[in-house]
């Protein structure tokens, strides 16, 4: 319509309410709160991570080296605890130093209880690891332990390269084991593989059968 204005707006930020532009210097704080840090909480967490590593280095000489392999699955578990809950103790007020400290100790205890029992009785280990699992001997690969594991055919050719096998008569036995690592025993020479190497890994058997291809 002609002589009617035409209404202009600027480009203002609002604030949340949206009635008023929001002062910079709120928006400069609330900017701040994200990399701000008081004197004191960085003094807090230099005495949290040092107790803590303290307690864990005593934790590791009175249960062992085993605390952090990766030998079987329990391992890699306490492994990937003991990480989440050092970071998380000397980083915030929740856990405390305290009850952090307690949890440690039990993850500690726990897997040294657990280790001795794998060592006394066979069964337990079977109970609490997933045992390793045949994916491949020569050229053939055994699709349904692929499956099994979710493990594609371009994992294996890809753990072959790692493992520099030049052709698949070098393959005597690729494994997937109980941590998720992929094991390739290869061999230039004639050398057998020796059976009690794969005692313990599902379809050993299929070592002494012809490999079909």
């Amino acid at each position: 319509m002609a002589g009617s204005a035409i209404p202009c707006f600027g480009l203002l930020e609002l604030s949340p309410a949206g009635l008023s532009p929001q002062p910079e210097s709120t928006m400069m704080n609330e900017f701040t709160k994200w990399f701000a840090i008081p004197v004191d909480h960085l003094i807090t967490i230099f005495i949290s991570a040092c107790v803590t590593y303290i307690a864990i280095l005593v934790f590791t000489r009175m249960t062992g080296l085993r605390s952090f392999s990766k030998m079987s699955a329990s391992d890699f578990a306490m492994t990937v605890a003991v990480g989440s809950l050092f970071a998380s103790t000397i980083s915030s007020a929740s856990p405390p130093l305290l009850a952090g400290l307690f949890s440690l100790g039990l993850l500690f205890a726990g897997q040294a209880l657990i280790a001795s029992l794998r060592r006394r009785f066979g069964w337990f280990g079977k109970l609490v690891d997933n045992q390793p699992i045949l994916l491949m001997v020569g050229r053939q690969m055994f699709h349904e332990n692929l499956h099994r594991t979710n493990v594609t055919e371009a994992d294996i050719y890809a753990k072959l390269r790692e493992a520099n096998a030049l052709n698949y008569d070098e393959v005597r036995a690729v494994i997937f084991e109980t941590t998720g690592d992929i094991s390739v025993l290869h061999s230039a020479g004639p050398a057998e593989l020796e059976p009690d190497f794969l005692k313990d890994v599902v379809d050993h058997q299929r070592l002494q059968a012809p490999a079909q291809v």
